[in-house]
């Protein structure tokens, strides 16, 4: 029984390993939730919808969106300040990443599985300035990969 318990969970963690692999750009850098050099002093940029944001989102990042990005609302932003841009798995923030480097930000990561892998690793997200277990799972299809934490729809 513990066998088959750890195959599945292995499988499933393959899988959407293999499911990044798929969306991801390979010369696009990506920051792991673990690697604390950049983590730590990075500004997070969400990329998800307004709707999603507002359920939960790593503790003090700005929203930027998707359909409504703007680069005028980063103006303020210097452009060799280090930025994280994360959405539900990372397809979405490669694409605003890509839009970052294009307009000048020297240092962009994409952080990696998105909120999704950041939940499933255990590091907190929040709603209005709280933590919170709830996560905008998109979608009841892309919901699947986000083990960890209560889903929201």
């Amino acid at each position: 029984m513990f066998l088959s318990i750890s195959s599945a969970s292995f499988g499933q963690s393959a899988a959407y390993k293999t499911l990044l692999k798929g969306y991801y750009d390979k010369d696009f850098p990506i920051v792991y939730p673990y690697q604390n050099e950049i983590v730590e002093k990075a500004l997070f940029l969400d990329t998800r919808e307004k709707e999603e944001f507002e359920v939960s989102h790593l503790q003090g990042a700005k929203w930027v969106g998707y359909e409504t990005f703007s680069l005028e609302s980063l103006q303020d932003i210097p452009k060799d300040e280090t930025i994280v841009v994360y959405c539900s798995i990372g397809a979405r923030s490669q694409d605003i990443g890509k839009k970052l480097k294009s307009a000048g930000y020297k240092e962009v990561y994409n952080l990696y599985g998105g909120i999704f892998h950041w939940v499933n690793e255990d590091y907190p997200v929040y709603k209005n300035e709280e933590e919170t277990d709830e996560v905008h799972a998109f979608s009841k299809i892309w919901g699947i990969w986000l083990e960890k934490g209560k889903k929201v729809y």
